[in-house]
């Protein structure tokens, strides 16, 4: 491996096992260094500290090991294998209700830059960086040795991830031919279409919050805001919601909805709006429980600003349609919003709104989804089950 010096005194974080080293902290690294090579890093003393991806990016390294590696081939494997073995522990997939997962989450699994989703027997693999997409063949090969006969295909969904400049094969299988795409979470069933759908098809990381909003669905009218696929319908319908309003403002997304709640046998209390949700909360009629799961309002802290504006503003009108003692479920995946100035935003709603508010619950991403202590950025879902009188 090509070998990278840190500066006098920037390895402190290396040693608390962050995995991010940022461009400023190189002292000095090889003329002929490509991106995606495979580095090991050096202290200004000397001493190693460990190894991984290069990119010519504000991250320049980001860390997959802190012991050296003999062999990339068993490294994966023990990579996959130990992320698998703790989602066993979860027994997540014990009783069969379940037949999808995350397998990989990025640092939270310590394999920064990588996605690996299970969608029943298929996997999907997305690529952050480009170190993680020249290593696909041995990424392949450790799952198919890991998962083994329960695995039939491996979707490599990775363009839409790396950088526009970096030449690229099109999404597509790379072992393994297309399966059914009807898999189950909860013993709701979901068509998932990862091959055109946003991130790898579904959003696996909201699958506790979609149950947990089914034990106050029950004779209840719901609205599901920014529904993409109709997650949180399906289970608001399943668990007796009297009537579910879906609204996305993509037609594709709807379709989507539409399907799923159709394949649970729910269509006859299920209305679909294709609309701008702003548009839409400011002439709807009131509900007993509003969900409100928008796309990232911001991606960089420069946009931070706006996004907390769009927060406030989406949530103020949430409350004003909500009956008393009305449920709402709010959610913010901006990373660059942390929890403590996302819950800051939605108090700054209901003084606007001049309703009182009590928090139910706290939530966040599920546990397949994990959180590297290491690494706080690894946690990016926030979420607030609030009761407003």
């Amino acid at each position: 491996m090509k070998k990278i010096i840190l500066k006098h005194k920037k390895e402190a974080a290396v040693k608390r096992f962050h995995p991010w080293i940022f461009s400023g902290a190189i002292h000095q690294m090889p003329v002929q260094i490509e991106n995606g090579d495979w580095v090991e890093v050096f202290s200004s003393a000397g001493e190693w500290l460990g190894a991984g991806h290069f990119q010519d990016a504000s991250i320049a390294v980001r860390i997959l090991s802190f012991e050296p590696i003999q062999d990339k081939t068993i490294f994966w494997q023990e990579k996959i294998a130990n992320a698998l073995t703790y989602r066993q522990n979860m027994k997540l997939l014990a009783s069969g209700a379940t037949n999808c997962y995350r397998l990989i989450h990025a640092e939270g699994d310590g394999l920064p830059g990588l996605i690996i989703d299970i969608y029943k027997d298929t996997a999907v693999v997305q690529c952050h960086s480009i170190g993680m997409y020249r290593d696909l063949s041995y990424i392949s090969a450790a799952l198919v040795a890991v998962l083994g006969d329960t695995l039939k295909a491996i979707y490599n969904k990775s363009s839409e991830t790396l950088p526009a400049d970096y030449q690229h094969d099109a999404n597509a299988y790379i072992w393994g031919i297309s399966q059914p795409k009807v898999v189950q979470e909860y013993e709701h069933q979901f068509f998932v279409d990862w091959e055109t759908g946003q991130k790898t098809g579904f959003f696996l990381d909201q699958r506790e919050n979609r149950r947990l909003l089914g034990t106050y669905a029950k004779d209840k009218k719901v609205l599901n805001a920014f529904c993409y696929s109709g997650g949180f319908s399906v289970y608001a319908l399943q668990n007796g919601a009297t009537q579910v309003d879906s609204v996305d403002i993509s037609e594709r997304a709807m379709e989507w909805t539409n399907h799923n709640v159709a394949l649970n046998n729910h269509a006859q209390r299920h209305r679909a709006y294709t609309e701008d949700v702003l548009k839409f909360l400011k002439n709807a009629e009131r509900y007993e429980v509003i969900v409100i799961d928008p796309p990232a309002f911001a991606k960089s802290l420069k946009k931070r600003h706006n996004a907390v504006q769009g927060y406030k503003r989406l949530n103020m009108l949430a409350m004003e349609k909500l009956v008393s003692n009305g449920i709402l479920f709010t959610f913010s995946c901006s990373q660059v919003v942390d929890r403590q100035l996302f819950e800051d935003t939605i108090t700054a709603a209901a003084l606007e709104v001049g309703r009182k508010v009590r928090i139910m619950h706290y939530v966040s991403q599920a546990p397949d989804h994990p959180v590297n202590l290491f690494h706080p950025e690894s946690s990016y879902l926030k979420g607030l089950v609030l009761s407003v009188e």
